[in-house]
């Protein structure tokens, strides 16, 4: 049984940082694309951040770039989403969302962050709240 569960997200000032983790069992580990998602009210959802578990191949929106660092430990089976410099913006319910390293998802070694559908698995989400 495919599980992700997500802990770490908080209400936090701007600038501040927060470490979201995605812990995943039930797949093999070593090939999957694993992406962090978040989604506000009223707005659609967003592919943050995705990694190759396999290689470490890593993809961000332009939005987080320079902020965000996705991370992960092996042998924990467990992905990071390190956030700094966090904005009111980054205001959102965030979760990760796995599904086995294949093409269409995974395209010249990276793994989409934008081909949400394609991401079979999810968590139940952590809130993350900025407040200017």
């Amino acid at each position: 049984q495919v599980q992700l569960v997500e802990s770490g997200g908080g209400s936090v000032q701007t600038g501040g940082s927060l470490t979201l983790s995605c812990g995943v069992s039930g797949y093999n580990y070593n090939s999957l694309c694993v992406g962090w998602f978040r989604q506000a009210p009223g707005k659609e959802r967003e592919g943050v951040a995705a990694i190759h578990t396999g290689d470490g191949n890593i993809h961000y929106v332009d939005s987080v770039k320079g902020r965000f660092t996705i991370s992960q430990r092996n042998a924990k089976k467990t992905v990071y989403l390190q956030m700094n410099s966090l904005k009111p913006e980054d205001t959102a319910m965030y979760y990760c969302a796995a599904a086995p390293a294949t093409w269409p998802l995974l395209s010249d070694g990276i793994c989409s962050r934008s081909r949400v559908g394609e991401y079979k698995s999810r968590g139940q989400g952590t809130q993350v709240t900025v407040s200017s």
